[in-house]
């Protein structure tokens, strides 16, 4: 059996990072994801989708992931039950990720920018001969 997921996506929300009673670290963190398909009204929409990272990349996400940074999350899909306060039973299926990549660079200040212009402006001309095509953003499969 397979069970693998790979998103990217912007995080709806700061991570919420708690420690189980063993002290390990565990971090919650909602991504949302366009959908392919528009609303019925031509409108775009998005899925959300609960993930959850342990132990290092816990700590990691908790201190370096903010609300609206791009991500890439790889993991597995996970569907677990659970009993809310009124009684009720609920169930959820999240994402344990295995892996989450910071895919914008870190927009706190210019210095710490790790870009360096002069480099960009060295650059070979790459593709200088080939035409542009443009491409409508609706066509994209992303």
């Amino acid at each position: 059996m397979i069970n693998r997921v790979v998103l990217v996506g912007r995080l709806v929300r700061d991570p919420e990072l708690r420690r189980t009673t063993t002290g390990t670290a565990v971090c919650s963190f909602t991504i949302a994801v366009d959908n392919r398909m528009k609303a019925v009204d031509g409108a775009k929409s998005a899925s959300f989708l609960p993930c959850v990272a342990w132990t290092q990349l816990a700590d990691n996400v908790a201190k370096f992931a903010r609300k609206g940074m791009l991500v890439g999350v790889e993991g597995r899909l996970n569907q677990r039950s659970f009993e809310r306060k009124d009684g009720t039973k609920g169930n959820i299926i999240e994402i344990i990720c295995d892996s989450v990549q910071f895919l914008e660079p870190k927009s706190a200040g210019a210095d710490e920018n790790p870009i360096d212009d002069n480099y960009i402006d060295q650059a070979p001309e790459v593709g200088k001969n080939l035409d542009s095509i443009d491409i409508p953003d609706d066509d994209l499969p992303f």
